[in-house]
């Protein structure tokens, strides 16, 4: 696939180079962040992982957030682990 060509997908016209460069940004693994949970009391669901990314100029400190873990079926505190 040429990426410097147009082409016509779904009656729109495509830029396929604009794509590119907007998908190779919108994957940078540098703001990647990897949210883990921390578990019940018993320790049951321990270890689940999210990806998100994050802005490490206006969040300094390490995020945490209530997210459903589909192992235990609850919505349970996710940290931020390097």
């Amino acid at each position: 696939m040429d990426f410097g060509q147009k082409h016509i997908r779904n009656g729109f016209l495509v830029d396929l180079s604009s794509l590119f460069w907007y998908y190779r940004e919108a994957m940078s693994q540098d703001k990647l962040i990897r949210l883990v949970s921390v578990g019940d009391k018993k320790g049951v669901g321990k270890g689940h992982v999210y990806f998100t990314r994050k802005n490490k100029k206006q969040h300094t400190d390490k995020f945490e957030f209530k997210k459903y873990n589909p192992i235990t079926r609850k919505h349970e505190t996710y940290k931020e682990k390097k």
